[in-house]
């Protein structure tokens, strides 16, 4: 069982390690019951321009990750935006 540091401090460490990006923001984090929610805003690379070989160009994603109890990621999904992101609905 963690706090809410820990929490913030592996979800920065799987961010970095797992997707290319140069920043990541832990922008929300909540706990539910024994799963922590957390919500992170990262910077990466454009992957259309870096297709086709264009100058990278830098824009902003979010990511969802959910923790159980012993601070194991069981789940990480990009989100479409952080607008509306409401914790009831899930």
């Amino acid at each position: 069982m963690g706090n809410i540091i820990d929490v913030k401090k592996i979800v920065v460490s799987f961010l970095k390690e797992n997707i290319k990006c140069y920043d990541v923001t832990v922008v929300k984090i909540e706990k539910v019951k024994d799963i922590w929610r957390c919500v992170a805003e990262v910077y990466e690379d454009d992957s259309f321009l870096k297709s086709m070989n264009l100058p990278p160009k830098q824009v902003r994603l979010f990511y969802m990750l959910k923790l159980d109890e012993n601070l194991e990621i069981i789940s990480f999904e990009r989100l479409s935006s952080f607008e509306g992101l409401d914790s009831a609905d899930q």
